[in-house]
């Protein structure tokens, strides 16, 4: 069965100026890229966005880092589109990432890693809503 997923490349994905990479890595794959918006995004839409974690100790600092700079925000198409995405990404922490993995060749670190996208077919609809809302 063919799912979305939403993905975005992070300030420090943008200003590490790959993301052409990125995108190519999900193309080879054999995903289709059926949306692709470069933006800021706004407090508002990252609050959304990270809404789960308010009132966090890290929620501030979350939000600073992803409304610091343009993100590009996608939404790939394929059957099981959202595990194939999560495993091509990496582990969160980049430090423990894979190599191979995008994460993994592009990331140092848990806050700088470069990419985000969604845990579930759920998540990759509420998310997709907040950035593609007329989608």
């Amino acid at each position: 069965m063919v799912e979305r997923t939403f993905v975005f490349i992070k300030p420090d994905g943008m200003q590490k100026r790959i993301a052409g990479r990125i995108v190519s890595r999900y193309e080879e794959k054999g995903l289709e890229l059926v949306a692709i918006q470069k933006l800021h995004i706004t407090r508002a839409m990252a609050e959304q966005h990270y809404a789960e974690h308010k009132g966090k100790p890290f929620f501030e600092g979350i939000i600073a880092a992803i409304t610091s700079a343009p993100v590009v925000a996608m939404i790939w198409e394929a059957p099981d589109v959202v595990a194939i995405v999560r495993l091509m990404n990496g582990a969160t922490n980049g430090a423990l990432a894979e190599p191979g993995t995008i994460r993994g060749d592009f990331a140092a670190n848990f806050t700088d890693n470069v990419v985000h996208a969604s845990d579930s077919p759920a998540s990759a609809k509420r998310e997709i809503g907040i950035f593609f809302p007329n989608f």
